[in-house]
């Protein structure tokens, strides 16, 4: 009788380990839509296995979730969402397969994210448009018209999307913030002369982190400002800071660059690398990273001393560290912590829309600050530069300055004059702004 009992519990005991021990349910799905990328979120009971594939004629992307069953209808996408234009569901030997029925061909990728404070687990499905012939992202110069260029800036709002980055104790979210304080510095710098903005992110949308490399390549920027706002586990914790890629950075990334397939159409610092050996390859990028550090280094503390005269800073001189968004070999890049989310009083001011002024126009000057002592060749700034001004009778400081819409302390301070005397067939140099 015993043993009959015994055998009885195994076999309850296999059927039971004989059944989906990871069935998970799809409590929810989100839909982040930017310009040319989507980012599609299952939200997840548990962890699941998943398969992804596409499909042409028509476009689909097809996702196979093991196991799985949905807690409800999937969202009926209406209207012109972009490359989405539908998805449905059905039961597939087993699994819950979900079709994307898309307006396009794109380039699908998946991961699954484990659970935050905010969030379960959740697979990630992101979508990109798929390119007839791949990118080639070239960064030599122009072609010249005989006609001077823009500097180009490319302002990059941190996080976005699904990715909300930190949050202050009052729900601030550090996306939220940093898009409106760049939206701000977009609208400042394209209201000075000689410079253009590029905005890698216009809206909440997730870009990943070298797509905004990419993106800023594209451009041809001349610098890549990047907005965050810190957290820390300590409330206490508070101020600016400004970062840029340190050595060790570099180093890791020029392999990635020199090992990539598609890098003989690209050009590092104007140099082509398509027909160099592996060891003057290595050493023109070499040449091309540490100038580029330098020059970020400089800008940056231009920066960070303009971001001293609105509020505490963290750290009192520039930081170095391996973010990818600062990896562009050839483009100088600086990342703007704007202060402590996780700070009540900084919550407070980066939710506040004078402060995240102050905040644009700190990093605005240490911009043009930067570009004012070194404008590419080529631009209207380096066209500028070299403007001086041969005193005539009856002319004085101030006459000039309204001229030349500078202002009298910077005329001063290029031309090292301690007061606003000027004699006649005395040469000044006008600074750039």
């Amino acid at each position: 009788m015993r043993t009959r009992i015994l055998c009885n519990i195994l076999i309850l005991l296999g059927l039971f380990l004989s059944l989906p021990s990871h069935a998970a349910t799809v409590q929810g799905v989100r839909l982040w839509a930017g310009p040319d990328q989507h980012r599609l979120v299952f939200d997840l009971s548990g962890p699941a296995e998943h398969k992804l594939f596409v499909l042409h004629n028509p476009e689909r992307v097809v996702v196979d979730i093991k196991d799985a069953r949905l807690a409800s209808r999937l969202p009926t996408l209406g209207g012109d969402r972009g490359l989405i234009r539908g998805l449905r569901s059905a039961r597939h030997k087993g699994q819950l397969r979900v079709v994307l029925d898309m307006r396009q061909r794109v380039q699908p990728k998946s991961f699954l994210l484990k659970p935050t404070q905010k969030y379960g687990h959740r697979l990630v499905i992101d979508l990109e448009a798929a390119r007839s012939k791949p990118a080639v992202v070239r960064r030599s110069a122009p072609v010249t018209t005989g006609q001077a260029r823009d500097v180009v800036i490319a302002i990059d709002a941190g996080h976005g999307g699904d990715d909300p980055g930190a949050s202050g104790r009052r729900g601030t979210r550090e996306k939220d913030v940093v898009l409106a304080i760049a939206r701000r510095l977009q609208r400042l710098i394209r209201d000075e002369p000689g410079m253009r903005p590029v905005m890698i992110r216009t809206g909440d949308y997730y870009v990943s982190l070298r797509k905004r490399m990419q993106r800023a390549r594209e451009q041809r920027a001349d610098l890549f400002v990047s907005i965050h706002a810190d957290a820390f586990r300590d409330g206490r914790a508070r101020g600016a800071s400004v970062w840029v890629l340190s050595q060790k950075g570099a180093t890791s990334e020029a392999g990635r660059w020199l090992a990539a397939s598609e890098n003989n159409a690209d050009l590092i610092g104007g140099v082509s690398l398509d027909d160099k050996d592996d060891l003057l390859a290595s050493v023109l990028l070499d040449l091309s990273q540490n100038a580029t550090i330098a020059a970020s280094l400089d800008v940056g503390a231009l920066v960070l001393k303009e971001l001293r005269k609105v509020g505490r800073v963290h750290k009192p001189r520039v930081e170095q560290a391996g973010f990818v968004v600062l990896k562009s070999p050839d483009i100088p890049s600086i990342l703007v912590e704007t202060g402590f989310i996780s700070n009540r009083q900084e919550e407070r001011n980066l939710r506040n829309g004078a402060y995240q002024q102050k905040v644009a126009r700190a990093v605005l000057r240490g911009v043009r600050g930067y570009f004012t002592r070194n404008p590419p060749p080529g631009t209207l700034l380096a066209q500028r530069a070299g403007q001086q001004h041969v005193i005539r009778r009856g002319e004085t400081l101030s006459g000039i300055a309204q001229r030349y819409r500078v202002s009298q302390q910077r005329l001063r301070l290029a031309n090292n004059l301690s007061d606003d005397r000027v004699r006649v067939g005395q040469r000044l140099s006008i600074p750039v702004m």
